[in-house]
C-alpha cells in the first residue's frame, strides 16, 4: 500500500482529531468573530492549501454574506506593498507553516490590522506561533507528497469555524457525523479508472463550494498522474474553453448538491453533446456508467469533502496504473519554500 493510500484512509481520524482538538478553539472563534464582525475576509495560502481557503470562501460568502478574497502572497513578500485591513479577518493554511512568502502575508496582515489565523498542521512551525489565533489540523505527519488528510482536515475546519461564526447548527451537527464516513474509501471502479488513465488532458469542473475540489483534483492529477488538468467552473467552460473539447476529451466533473446543480447538469450536457467523455463525482450516489460516487455527508456544503475524499482513492489508483508513484513525484518535494 502506497503511503497515499494509507493517508487517504487516515481522513477520518484526522478529521476528527481536528475537530475534538479545537472544539473551544472555534466555540471562542465565532463568538470573538460575531462580536468584531469583520467586514472582510482574506486568505493567504498557495497549493493544496489555497484551494482549502477556495472552499473557506464559499461558506463565509453562502453562509455569512462576508466577501472573502485571495491575497498573493507575493504582495508582501516581494512587492512589500502596504495593506489596508483593519476590520479584517486574515487566514493563513498551511501543513507545513514554514514558507517565508506565506510567513511574509500573515505579517503584512497583522500589521495592517487584521486579526491573524492559522491553520497549520506542524503546530511547533513559525506560522503557528506569528498567529494571533491558531487551529491545529492534528491530520499528523503525511509521508506522501500528495497531501489529502491534512487537505481534508483543512476543509473540515474551515467548515466548523464558519458553522460556529454564523450559527450554522445543521452543518455542526452534520460535521460531528462526518468522520466516520472518511475512512478507507471503497476502491474506485475500474473502468473509470481506466478512462482517466488514457487521457492526455482533462477540464475538471465544479461550481460554488465543489470549485474549489475541482482545483485540488486538477492539480492531483497533475502531480500524481502527470495528466495536465485544468480547472473552471462549470459556468465558466462554455465561454472558450469548450473549444478544445474533442470526441473522447476528458471532463471530470464535481457534481454540487444545492441551487448550483441545475446549471452544473446543463453544462455537462454541452459537453457530452460535444463527444467530451464525463465522469461525474456525486456525493450520496452510487458508483455506475460515467460516476463515482461519494459518502453522503449529511449537509449541502459538506459534500465537497466527501468527495475529494473518494476522489484522492481514485487519483492514487490512477498513477498505480500508469506505473508511477503517487508519493513520490519526479519534480516535487513535501515542503516548497517560495519567497
Amino acid at each position: 500500500m502506497t503511503h497515499m493510500a494509507e493517508e487517504i484512509a487516515e481522513s477520518g481520524a484526522a478529521a476528527a482529531r481536528c475537530l475534538d482538538d479545537n472544539a473551544a478553539v472555534f466555540a471562542a472563534l465565532g463568538a470573538r468573530l460575531r462580536a468584531s464582525d469583520p467586514a472582510v475576509v482574506v486568505t493567504n495560502a498557495r497549493g493544496s492549501s489555497d484551494h482549502c481557503a477556495l472552499y473557506f470562501k464559499y461558506l463565509v460568502e453562502i453562509t455569512l454574506g462576508l466577501p472573502c478574497a485571495s491575497i498573493g502572497p507575493s504582495i508582501a513578500s516581494l512587492y512589500r506593498a502596504p495593506l489596508r485591513l483593519s476590520r479584517a479577518l486574515a487566514l493563513s493554511i498551511s501543513q507545513s507553516g514554514r514558507s517565508p512568502d506565506i510567513l511574509a502575508g500573515q505579517a503584512a496582515a497583522r500589521a495592517a490590522g487584521a486579526l491573524t489565523l492559522a491553520f497549520v498542521n506542524d503546530a511547533a512551525s513559525p506560522l503557528a506561533a506569528e498567529a494571533e489565533a491558531l487551529v491545529k489540523l492534528s491530520a499528523g505527519q503525511e509521508r506522501s507528497v500528495a497531501a489529502t488528510k491534512s487537505m481534508i482536515a483543512g476543509l473540515v475546519a474551515g467548515a466548523a469555524l464558519v458553522s460556529a461564526w454564523g450559527g450554522e447548527a445543521a452543518m455542526g451537527a452534520a460535521l460531528e457525523a462526518l468522520p466516520p464516513r472518511l475512512g478507507a474509501p471503497r476502491p474506485a471502479p475500474a473502468a473509470l479508472v481506466e478512462a482517466i488513465a488514457r487521457a492526455n488532458s482533462a477540464f475538471v469542473l465544479g461550481r460554488g463550494s465543489t470549485f474549489a475540489i475541482a482545483a485540488e483534483a486538477a492539480l492531483k492529477l497533475k502531480e500524481t498522474c502527470a495528466i495536465h488538468a485544468e480547472a473552471f467552473s462549470a459556468a465558466e467552460v462554455m465561454h472558450g474553453p469548450a473549444e478544445i473539447v474533442r470526441p473522447g476529451f476528458l471532463v471530470l466533473a464535481f457534481r454540487p448538491s444545492d441551487e448550483a446543480a441545475e446549471g452544473f447538469d446543463a453544462a455537462l450536457g454541452r459537453c457530452a453533446a460535444l463527444g467530451a467523455r464525463v465522469i461525474v463525482v456525486e456525493a450520496g450516489a452510487a458508483d455506475g456508467e460515467g460516476r463515482l460516487g461519494a459518502e453522503d455527508a449529511g449537509h449541502p456544503l459538506l459534500a465537497p469533502i466527501t468527495m475529494v475524499h473518494r476522489f484522492y482513492a481514485m487519483a492514487e489508483a490512477t498513477a498505480r496504473a500508469l506505473g508511477r508513484d503517487p508519493d513520490r513525484p519526479r519534480n516535487l518535494t513535501k515542503v516548497t519554500e517560495t519567497r
